[in-house]
């Protein structure tokens, strides 16, 4: 295995005695954007009453990401020590728990969910790609060994892509005899993932004036992440690959979320009395 390849550094910034790592910055950046998009697009709709109450289910989805990411992460690794780790914070999870407490949050408030939804797709999609770059920032999230013209050592990631880390954490095989603190090149999948979820942003964003009931364009989005998870997850760094197919846990899951984007569009579809022309 060829070790070499571009090395990578954390990023933080230091603030006094605080700290504030690349991930924490990108994460706020990503629902300070999505917040942004959310309410902006809601009043160029004209639902000021959902415009009004989006700061509420931002927060709620702030929430419901980082108690549903760890909560995916504990189930996974069967640590329950995990929940108070810096790091594991698993998308899926996070969606998930997303989407449970704004639901909760969008009925007591007595919102109106499907168009709340129907914007958030784009919201979504922006503050994906933009908090993805804190993965890549924190050194989290990487991908397989290679030796490919962007590979990338993570010698201070979380976890370290050393041979030992990679074979124990991730079931990578590697020659007899290699040094166990050998750091490894390997994709990286967080920039991967930065550029197709700009992707899916450009074409949501170039959906949202659409004629469809609400809840359409939400249905766009989960169709397009489920390719965009499944699609990465050959590249990535796992040891949960299960069935003749040798999936991971998290393509079943966008295999899930694919088909309930089809059912979204096809449900969805058809004239909105409240749709602006475009």
């Amino acid at each position: 295995m060829n070790p070499e390849g571009i090395i990578h550094h954390p990023t933080a910034l230091r603030l006094g005695p605080l700290e504030l790592t690349g991930f924490g910055l990108a994460v706020l950046a990503g629902f300070a954007i999505a917040q942004i998009v959310c309410q902006r697009e809601l009043w160029r709709r004209g639902h000021d009453k959902e415009a009004e109450g989006i700061a509420d289910v931002i927060m709620a989805a702030l929430i419901g990401t980082l108690i549903g990411a760890k909560t995916y992460y504990v189930l996974l690794t069967g640590d329950p020590s995990a929940f108070f780790s810096r790091g594991g914070f698993v998308f899926w999870g996070g969606f998930i728990g997303s989407v449970i407490l704004c639901w909760a949050t969008i009925r007591y408030k007595k919102l109106s969910f499907p168009r709340i939804a129907d914007v958030s797709a784009i919201a979504i999609a922006a503050g994906y790609s933009v908090g993805r770059t804190g993965c890549w920032a924190v050194g989290d999230d990487y991908g397989r060994p290679w030796s490919g013209p962007f590979a990338v050592q993570f010698p201070e990631g979380a976890p370290p892509s050393t041979v030992s880390v990679m074979s124990s954490q991730f079931g990578a095989i590697f020659p007899a005899g290699t040094p166990g603190d050998l750091v490894v090149a390997v994709h990286p999948t967080q920039l991967y993932e930065v550029l197709m979820g700009f992707v899916m942003f450009l074409i949501i964003w170039r959906l949202r004036k659409h004629t469809h009931r609400d809840g359409w364009l939400f249905g766009v989005y989960c169709v397009t992440a489920g390719i965009e998870r499944f699609v990465v997850e050959f590249f990535r760094a796992k040891s949960d690959h299960f069935g003749p197919m040798g999936l991971t846990l998290a393509q079943m899951i966008a295999v899930t979320v694919f088909t309930v984007g089809i059912g979204l569009l096809v449900g969805r579809s058809g004239p909105n009395r409240h749709a602006l022309a475009a």
